[in-house]
């Protein structure tokens, strides 16, 4: 079955370019779908390695970040997106779907989960169990036990059915970053990353085509 979106890979690039391209296509996709051209604008699947950057959702809490940015050099960007404070640099993978729903027949609820099933599929092939906790979106380790803590964060907005924004992936992370927030407003869970679980750094660009076979598999 051919997939059902294009990939667009940003490699490193700053959050305020990226920004503007995710918005390009998340309002033009809306602007087609309002006048019946959605051919114009298939679903496309954007991926990008930042610059170190804090960024905020719509309703997040400001106080949540513990220094200026400056300080640790990072920038910082208050967002249209869902969710509390979170961290985008070096060593993650950052997914952005630009995705029209309705050509996938599925809800927002359905779309988060399929989010975390593509990275609980990926950190499978490294022997790592990603779980799913009732309370919070993203994936998990030992998310019943009291050191509980989170290898992808998702926070997404959508509008008419058009998703922007999406998950941070930690893969080869310094998650030292962390330590100046309260990681979505969550101060009682942990950060982690594959490298870190691992004991080891592990191949970037494998794992991110790995992700992406997993989209092409959930998202079909």
């Amino acid at each position: 079955m051919a997939t059902k979106f294009i990939v667009e890979d940003l490699g490193k690039c700053s959050y305020s370019d990226a920004l503007v391209i995710q918005e390009d296509h998340f309002y033009g996709a809306i602007k087609a779908k309002q006048s019946g051209e959605t051919s114009l604008h298939p679903n496309r699947l954007i991926l990008v390695e930042h610059d170190p950057v804090y960024t905020l959702g719509k309703s997040g809490d400001f106080q949540n970040l513990k220094v200026d940015p400056v300080t640790v050099g990072a920038t910082f960007f208050k967002t249209s997106r869902g969710g509390d404070i979170t961290y985008h640099g070096p060593g993650q993978i950052v997914a952005y779907p630009i995705f029209n729903l309705e050509r996938f027949e599925i809800g927002l609820a359905q779309y988060i989960w399929n989010l975390e099933e593509a990275v609980l599929r990926v950190i499978s092939k490294y022997g790592l169990k990603g779980e799913r906790i009732e309370e919070a979106s993203g994936v998990w380790l030992d998310a019943d036990q009291d050191s509980v803590r989170k290898i992808c964060a998702i926070g997404v907005k959508a509008s008419r059915y058009v998703t922007m924004h999406g998950l941070a992936f930690n893969v080869n992370t310094d998650l030292s970053y962390f330590e100046h927030i309260i990681p979505c407003g969550i101060d009682d869970k942990d950060v982690t990353s594959m490298a870190k679980e691992l004991g080891k750094e592990v191949d970037f660009d494998i794992v991110k085509t790995l992700l992406v076979e997993e989209f092409e598999a959930v998202f079909t």
